[in-house]
C-alpha cells in the first residue's frame, strides 16, 4: 500500500527487516523481549483465561487446532504443551523467521502470509494467538476481523502488542536533541495504538467477553548507542528519517542520561504491552441480562450498609 494516513507502514520493508533480523548470528539473543512477552499468551491459553464463557462448569481443556499470527521464530510455541494445543499453524510475513523456528513438542506447520490477509477458511481454528506483531499492521481493524473470521464459534483470541507509551524516553530525547541541533524533529519510533481504542476495535470486529490490560517491561542498557543498535531494523514507517546526524545522536545520548539515567550509569527503556482476550460468539455462551430485568434498585443496595451497621451496634 502507498504511504498515507491509512497506511503508516511500509509492509514490504517490514518483511525485509524481519528476514534480515532472522539471518543475524545473534537473532536468538535479541529476541529476549519477545520471549518474555510471549509467555503471557502461551500461559493464558492453558490457564484460566482460556476458560469458555459458557459458564463455570465449562472449561476448555485442549484446543485441537491453533493459529499463531506473526509467529516469528515460534516464541509462543515454546510456552504451549500438547495437553493445551494438539496442532499449531505458524504464520509470518518473513520466510526466514519461519525457517529458524524453535523446536516444540506440538506438531506444527508454517505458512508465509500477511497478518491482514489470512489464507484460511472461516471457522477453522479453536484458538488464535499473536505476540508483538500486530502493531506493524496498517489496517488493524481488518486484521482483527480476519482473526475473528477464521475462529470457530466459541473460539478465543489471545494476543499481545506494544502500547502507546513504548520507548517514550527515547522518543523524548531524540525530539529534544533534534529541536536543539536541527530546528525540527522527525519520528524515529513507529506509531502505536492507544489502549482506549483497542477494546473498541476488538468489539467492532465481533469479539465479546473482552479483557484488555496493560503492563510495562523496563530494560536497562549501557547507553543510547546500545539501545539503538538493539532496535536496528524495526522502524518501517513511511515517514521515518533515514539518517541521524552524529551531533544529534550525541546530544540525544546526553539528554537521555540526564533525564532518565540510572544511578549506575545505565539508561532504562520502557516497553508498554497490551494484553487482550476476546471470544467469538456462540449460542451456548452466557448472555447478559436484559435491560430493565433487575429486581433490586441501586437505592436499595445503598441501604444495606446502614442496616449492617445498626446490627453491629
Amino acid at each position: 500500500a502507498p504511504p498515507g494516513a491509512l497506511s503508516p507502514f511500509d509492509r514490504r520493508l517490514k518483511r525485509k527487516q524481519k528476514n534480515w533480523a532472522a539471518r543475524q548470528p545473534a537473532a536468538a539473543e535479541r529476541g529476549y523481549l519477545r520471549e518474555e512477552v510471549a509467555a503471557a499468551p502461551g500461559g493464558r491459553a492453558g490457564g484460566r483465561a482460556a476458560r469458555s464463557p459458557r459458564g463455570r462448569s465449562a472449561r476448555r481443556v485442549t484446543f485441537p487446532l491453533a493459529l499463531d499470527v506473526g509467529s516469528g521464530r515460534g516464541y509462543i510455541a515454546q510456552h504451549l504443551t500438547k495437553e493445551t494445543v494438539e496442532k499449531l499453524i505458524q504464520v509470518d510475513i518473513a520466510e526466514n523467521a519461519l525457517k529458524s523456528t524453535t523446536e516444540t513438542e506440538i506438531p506444527t506447520a508454517s505458512v508465509v502470509a500477511d497478518e491482514e490477509f489470512l489464507p484460511f477458511k472461516e471457522d477453522t481454528f479453536d484458538l488464535v494467538v499473536s505476540s508483538l506483531s500486530l502493531h506493524w499492521v496498517n489496517d488493524l481493524p481488518k486484521a482483527f476481523r480476519e482473526i475473528h473470521q477464521v475462529l470457530k464459534p466459541d473460539g478465543v483470541f489471545i494476543g499481545a502488542m506494544f502500547g502507546g507509551d513504548t520507548l517514550y524516553e527515547l522518543r523524548c530525547s531524540l525530539q529534544l536533541a533534534e529541536l536543539e541541533r536541527e530546528g525540527g524533529f522527525s519520528p524515529h519510533v513507529s506509531p502505536f495504538t492507544a489502549v482506549s481504542d483497542l477494546g473498541h476495535l476488538l468489539s467492532r470486529a465481533g469479539f465479546n467477553t473482552l479483557t484488555v490490560d496493560t503492563d510495562e517491561i523496563q530494560v536497562n542498557y549501557p547507553g543510547l548507542f546500545e539501545l539503538m543498535e538493539d532496535l536496528q531494523g524495526n522502524n518501517c514507517s513511511w515517514n521515518r528519517k533515514p539518517l541521524l546526524h552524529r551531533d544529534t545522536i550525541l546530544a540525544a545520548a546526553a539528554i537521555y542520561q540526564e533525564m532518565y539515567g540510572n544511578s549506575d550509569g545505565s539508561i532504562p527503556a520502557t516497553f508498554q504491552i497490551y494484553y487482550m482476550i476476546g471470544w467469538k460468539f456462540h449460542e451456548s455462551q452466557a448472555k447478559p441480562a436484559q435491560r430493565g430485568s433487575a429486581t433490586v434498585s441501586f437505592g436499595d443496595l445503598a441501604k444495606i450498609n446502614g442496616l449492617l451497621s445498626k446490627r453491629k451496634k
